[in-house]
């Protein structure tokens, strides 16, 4: 009996920090400071993307630049990265696609930095995650950079009749639009402190100081 072996279509390999290339395109803006704190929080765990074809990466730029900027500050090296016999840094990437054109890599590169947002947020259910954050783990919150008017936002789309305890609580949750008249809006007070917002399904205040 023979045993036949598979090449896995996408597997994933160490590669040098300095060989990712980046597409000759990328439209895509990053918070770099904002992926660096949740690399040193997290590790690195979304690993970037390469494209056969080109041998550029697809997915993963501003995690590029993010470990080169970390590498050049002198910090530890993230979980998830290790290091070669000269101590450089080697980065986990996904490898396996080749695109068709250059029109197709630019696409795919695009549809993998948008499409995934694309679905928004049950309203309820994200305001009840980060009202445990903001609770019990309150430099996780922070870490995820939601500014004031965000909640607020958030907020607005909540109708507290519809949630546990209100008079309309079994019926799906109303969405309103934000010119409507609902939610508490940017409160800074007159002491000072931080703008926050007050969540209409329990009172939790979120203080975000942004």
């Amino acid at each position: 009996m023979t045993t036949e072996t598979i090449s896995a279509p996408r597997y994933l390999t160490y590669v040098p920090l300095t060989d990712l290339t980046p597409a000759p395109r990328n439209p895509k803006r990053h918070e770099l400071e904002l992926l660096i704190g949740s690399i040193r929080m997290h590790s690195l765990v979304e690993v970037p993307v390469a494209d056969e074809r080109t041998q550029c990466i697809l997915h993963g730029h501003g995690r590029r630049e993010a470990l080169i900027e970390m590498q050049a500050r002198g910090m530890s090296v993230p979980g998830g990265v290790v290091l070669d016999e000269d101590g450089g840094w080697l980065v986990p990437v996904l490898r396996g696609w080749s695109s068709k054109s250059d029109a197709e890599a630019e696409a795919l590169a695009i549809k993998l930095n948008r499409l995934p947002g694309e679905g928004g947020w049950d309203p309820r259910e994200f305001t009840a995650v980060l009202e445990d954050l903001a609770t019990n783990a309150t430099e996780l919150f922070d870490s995820l950079a939601i500014s004031a008017d965000e909640m607020d936002k958030l907020f607005g789309q909540i109708d507290p009749e519809t949630l546990p305890g209100g008079g309309r609580e079994g019926e799906p949750p109303r969405l309103h639009l934000p010119a409507d008249g609902h939610g508490d809006g940017l409160n800074p007070d007159d002491d000072g402190r931080a703008p926050h917002s007050t969540c209409p399904a329990c009172g939790h205040m979120f203080t975000t100081g942004r």
